[in-house]
């Protein structure tokens, strides 16, 4: 048997709590989407004023990170460079702003941010990583 740690839910409000907070102090609005370490959104918070398209998209940037054990920045990156393919591979969102969250090295869940430009959302999501260290 495995044991494998992953989030609480107070860990994924301390999350979206510092995520919101950069996102508030950049005058930007934007969805913070947090799942847990088998894919479960555990916590989402939309900012007034963010486009409705930003749910899905906040959700699928953190799914992404999670599942494919990366930040959505490398898979754009990947792609942008022509790896072109990797746009086919199934449940993929290859736009920055979602990453792994760690704790001691280990995925413990994914946050995941839409609202503004995609390097403005990932600035967001790495101040919300960055509560768990």
């Amino acid at each position: 048997m495995l044991t494998r740690k992953t989030l609480s839910l107070a860990d994924a409000k301390k999350v979206a709590a510092a995520a919101s907070a950069k996102a508030i102090a950049e005058g930007w609005t934007v969805v913070i989407a947090v799942h847990d370490n088998g894919g479960n959104l555990i916590y989402l918070e939309r900012a007034d004023g963010t486009q409705l398209g930003s749910i899905v998209v906040a959700q699928e940037k953190s799914r992404t990170a999670l599942m494919f054990k990366r930040p959505t920045k490398v898979l754009e990156d990947t792609i942008l460079s022509g790896r072109v393919h990797m746009m086919s591979l199934p449940g993929i969102t290859s736009v920055e702003g979602g990453l792994p969250l760690t704790v001691d090295g280990e995925i413990v869940g994914s946050i995941g941010v839409s609202g503004v430009q995609s390097s403005q959302d990932g600035q967001v999501a790495a101040a919300g990583a960055a509560a768990l260290t």
